[in-house]
């Protein structure tokens, strides 16, 4: 039995586009044994994944070396005796663990001087590989393999009980079509529509009679609490009030996901769930939502995408010439069994 252990990303969104290269060493591997060594942030997402059967919580900050640390954990997971690790992230650091774990066979992309760490290391081909799905995907193959196309999209499931637990926990009966608006944007302000846009869509839902649920970690609760104002108070605000189990289970109750380019983006395409994906500073080119009922919204301006945190600019144009009227008229135009199926209050 191969039992291999992967060193997952950093960031909720590429944990998910990391499933499709776990489904395929499923398929290379039937008996294979998957172990992700991944921020405790990330947990409950893989825990929800069919294809983990344990997740090793990494307990190193963003950044930090901690080299001591690492060569602990490296030898504590020699008992494991796994067979393969494959790492993700480019960073010298990710590759350390295992390493020190002396597994056998350790695969990555070549990145930070880590050819020591890694005797399994890749050059990487961008134009072959455009998308972060794909070049994840690859590392599931043997060095000369190529990836099957088309991949698997990422998929989520929850149950019932799962999903009812947590709109009791929360208070929230879906009596009414859902609406869940995710704002936020972990990366920085460069990738978040304007607060006052996403409360102009919500004003209008609400009239046809939708409720809208924003959903998102505590740092969003500022920007949360102003589109709810802006709206008239008629949003639930749950952003920090919920844990990513908790996310997943409300995004699963949507008849429509409006998101900024963010994990939470990704998890509603994994839950098929219609969604409208708002891109600015970012590209659907490297980071789609992989999903049938997903459709994009962006501009093609000049400097769009710059993969900033912010505008380097000063002026925003890629979010701030989006507008609400752009946006709704997507929605109407693409029909994705959401606004003409819900009881309307008055006609827009």
């Amino acid at each position: 039995m191969t039992t291999i252990l992967v060193i997952a990303p950093s960031w909720v969104g590429d944990c998910m586009l990391m499933q499709p290269m776990l489904m395929r060493l499923r398929q290379r591997h039937p008996d294979c044994r998957i172990d992700v060594l991944a921020p405790p942030w990330t947990a409950k997402l893989l825990h929800a994944m069919p294809e983990v059967r344990e997740v090793i919580i990494n307990p190193f900050p963003h950044g930090a070396l901690q080299l001591g640390a690492r060569y602990r954990l490296g030898k504590q997971l020699r008992a494991s005796q796994y067979d393969q690790a494959i790492v993700l992230p480019n960073s010298l650091k990710s590759a350390l663990v295992p390493f020190f774990a002396r597994i056998p066979l350790r695969s990555g992309f070549v990145g930070e001087l880590r050819y020591i760490l890694l005797n399994d290391a890749r050059k990487l081909d961008k134009q072959v590989l455009p998308l972060m799905v794909e070049r994840f995907a690859q590392l599931a193959e043997d060095a000369q393999g190529e990836i099957p196309r088309p991949l698997a999209n990422p998929k989520l499931e929850i149950s019932a009980v799962q999903r009812d637990a947590t709109l009791q926990k929360l208070g929230l009966t879906p009596d009414k079509p859902v609406a869940v608006f995710c704002p936020g944007a972990e990366y920085g302000p460069a990738k978040r529509w304007p607060a006052s846009y996403f409360a102009e869509i919500a004003k209008r839902l609400h009239l046809q009679g939708y409720a809208i649920w924003l959903i998102g970690s505590g740092k969003d609760q500022p920007v949360a609490n102003e589109i709810n104002q802006l709206a008239g108070g008629n949003c639930s605000n749950l952003c920090g009030s919920t844990d990513l189990g908790d996310a997943i289970a409300l995004l699963s109750c949507a008849q429509l996901v409006i998101s900024n380019d963010s994990g939470l983006m990704h998890l509603a395409a994994a839950l098929d769930r219609p969604l409208l994906a708002l891109f600015g500073s970012s590209s659907p080119q490297f980071t789609p939502p992989l999903s049938a009922q997903s459709r994009i919204v962006k501009l093609d301006i000049a400097c769009s995408p710059c993969f900033k945190r912010e505008c380097p600019l000063g002026h925003f144009n890629c979010m701030m010439q989006l507008t609400p009227d752009m946006v709704w008229k997507k929605l109407l135009r693409e029909n994705q069994g959401a606004i003409n199926h819900a009881p309307t209050k008055r006609t827009l």
